[in-house]
């Protein structure tokens, strides 16, 4: 008969250990404290909503990642979220109805589905701000600077940051002659970056218009900043309209090219989220890190799916990769080991230490192991009619 190991966790699902858990729970307040700061106010949305109310305006991507079950009490389908900012858009346009901008942050584990080609977590503890109501650049940019915020916070240092604009992909696709499915087709070659791919697909339909040159030409349109100014030749006479969008870019990577451990790569051919995002996105990128560490972009027709549309830009990162990368020093608190015993100057000693932050073990009666074995570096001992904090000798 085939042993099975109870004690084994699905793939992709982890849990951390002392003294891990404790320091993710310290950089988790850090970072609830930092967004409180900026002004972001604190929700706490539900772990599982029904499922057309948690997926509305989402996106194919995010329903193969959602675990469906069936509620026992209505019979209608639930899902275990996989992401919490579509839920807080529902609680500011759906609850809050607030007409001024609205700050929101949220912290929550969220389930996946399947893991991502690098093996992610399939179980984040997600870390989000959302910023509601205003349609300009400058949430965009206060957006970002929380996020290199957020990342410096903790001693993350030397970040790249990659910007695109969804807008820019929608401008140009929106001139061709293309029907649906080829528009998707383009739309799949160009998140390959597949450039002679593209040539051939356009050569098999007979297409050579301005709209696919610009679509070839996109392809290259990635590097420093100053790839802007290559795409403003490139589009301006034929889109004149994609100039907002690369001055929306600019404006944003002017405001954060002052941080000298900061680099800024523009890829205006990437598309990450496109069935969300309506406006610019953005991806933190470290040294050595083969994914990224925080994500965010413009979504302003999120609101409408629940009776109100907001615009709306945000960022989101897992606590737990941060966790992994975070540089903090690490700040060892002193365990005390007390003896077990009734005293009541000792019982006042204990409280008192306790009340001050300290970590005071108390030793169990039958006990055999000591304060060493316990990892105490320091003990209670009673000296002169008192008492009295003592290190620990090895």
């Amino acid at each position: 008969m085939k042993m099975t190991n109870h004690w084994l966790l699905p793939e992709g699902v982890d849990e951390i250990l002392p003294p891990q858990a404790m320091l993710l729970e310290q950089i988790s307040r850090k970072l609830i404290d930092l967004f409180s700061s900026w002004g972001y106010e604190f929700v706490i949305p539900p772990m599982i909503e029904y499922l057309e109310s948690l997926l509305t305006a989402t996106g194919e991507d995010l329903d193969l990642q959602t675990y469906k079950i069936t509620d026992q009490l209505s019979g209608r389908l639930m899902g275990i979220r996989a992401d919490i900012t579509p839920q807080v858009a529902r609680i500011d346009a759906h609850l809050l109805k607030r007409n001024a901008p609205t700050r929101l942050c949220y912290l929550g584990s969220v389930l996946h589905c399947r893991s991502d080609s690098f093996g992610n977590s399939r179980s984040p503890l997600q870390l989000g701000a959302e910023l509601f109501g205003h349609a300009g650049v400058s949430s965009d940019v206060e957006i970002v600077k929380l996020m290199l915020a957020t990342l410096r916070s903790i001693e993350i240092n030397n970040i790249c940051m990659d910007v695109g604009h969804i807008g820019i992909f929608r401008s140009l696709i929106s001139k061709s002659k293309l029907n649906a499915e080829q528009e998707l087709e383009v739309f799949e070659i160009l998140k390959r970056k597949a450039k002679d791919e593209l040539k051939i697909f356009y050569k098999e339909l007979k297409v050579n218009d301005d709209s696919s040159k610009a679509m070839l030409d996109l392809i290259d349109l990635h590097g420093d900043p100053s790839v802007l100014d290559d795409a403003l030749c490139t589009f301006k006479k034929f889109f004149p309209d994609v100039k907002k969008y690369l001055d929306e870019v600019k404006t944003l990577t002017d405001s954060i090219s002052d941080k000298s451990d900061l680099s800024i790569n523009i890829d205006l051919s990437e598309l990450r989220g496109y069935n969300y995002h309506t406006g610019m996105i953005y991806t933190a990128f470290v040294p050595d890190e083969g994914k990224g560490v925080a994500f965010g972009g413009r979504y302003d027709d999120i609101g409408s799916a629940f009776g109100r549309a907001r615009p709306a830009t945000g960022f989101s990162t897992d606590v737990k990769q941060l966790l992994d990368l975070q540089n903090i020093k690490e700040n060892r608190s002193d365990k005390i080991f007390a003896p077990i015993n009734n005293d009541s100057a000792l019982i006042k000693k204990i409280q008192e230490l306790r009340e001050q932050g300290k970590i005071v073990i108390q030793e169990l009666e039958g006990q055999k192991h000591t304060a060493i074995e316990m990892n105490c570096n320091q003990s209670l001992v009673f000296e002169d009619n008192d008492w009295v904090l003592k290190d620990n000798k090895k």
